[in-house]
């Protein structure tokens, strides 16, 4: 018999214990679409985390997730890290989300989960956020010489420099892209878009459109419009024949008429068993 699903253990009382918890440190909580959510001040993170493990009720002994998010139209503290945590006990799982921005760090909870040391260097490389008290703060995913932080909303998504790796220097170096000026300026437009493109054949398909038509011509339309810009001088007759010499129809062939004489054959009238 298959083992049936882990239930997984309801929302209830799970703000009204973690309020109890934090107290102050909390500063608003949503429970939508099945999953709770504590937004909690930054200055006390660590605190917080501690308070979320070890409060009987709440146990949330380990941190599944390191996730940043940027708000470029918040103004202030753009960023929001969220940090996904999971009871093992309670078979629950809660997310904590703190603000911040590109200057203020956030206080590491390596102490807590030494995990997090890989999870927020992560953070880090694609959003620039800072976390004091991680003890190796260094780029991750992108390479040795990269500039600036690939998950930001304002981060630019085409640009005229190329990375490699070079065996003289046995590092990843960047160099400028060397594009033809026709690829440059290459028109990206879908021609269902309304592009006109001017391709050989098509004075063709224009040559009988009317001045200020509102649609193309239709193929008969062409057809007529071609007949009547050249007209035909003469009517051509269709070919006939009067008597099969001019067909060839009844003609002998090479091997009609009478076969000459062979001497070396002598004709019998009698039967093959006679």
């Amino acid at each position: 018999m298959r083992a049936p699903a882990p239930a997984y253990r309801a929302n209830d009382g799970v703000i009204d214990a973690a309020t109890a918890a934090l107290g102050g440190r909390l500063l608003h909580s949503l429970d939508a679409v099945g999953e709770v959510a504590l937004h909690v001040d930054r200055a006390s993170l660590v605190e917080t985390m501690v308070a979320l493990r070890d409060t009987p009720g709440l146990e949330y002994q380990q941190l599944m997730e390191i996730a940043g998010v940027d708000y470029p139209d918040r103004g202030i503290d753009r960023f929001e890290i969220v940090y996904c945590l999971l009871s093992l006990t309670r078979n629950h799982r809660l997310r904590v989300h703190v603000q911040t921005d590109d200057e203020k760090p956030v206080p590491s909870v390596t102490g807590i989960w030494p995990v997090a040391g890989w999870l927020e260097r992560e953070v880090y490389d694609m959003y620039g956020v800072l976390f004091s008290g991680n003890s190796d703060l260094r780029r991750i995913l992108t390479d040795y010489g990269f500039r600036g932080h690939p998950q930001r909303k304002d981060f630019p998504l085409t640009g005229y420099v190329e990375l490699r790796y070079s065996e003289e220097a046995k590092r990843v170096v960047y160099e400028p892209v060397a594009l033809a000026q026709d690829f440059r300026t290459f028109d990206f437009m879908s021609p269902w878009e309304g592009a006109e493109y001017v391709l050989p054949g098509d004075e063709k398909a224009k040559a009988p459109e009317a001045k200020g038509a509102a649609t193309p011509l239709k193929a008969d339309e062409i057809v007529k419009a071609d007949a009547a810009k050249s007209p035909v001088s003469g009517v051509t007759e269709p070919k006939t024949t009067e008597n099969t010499t001019q067909s060839g129809a009844g003609k002998p062939g090479p091997g009609a008429g009478e076969k000459p004489a062979d001497p070396d054959v002598v004709p019998s009238n009698k039967g093959q068993n006679q």
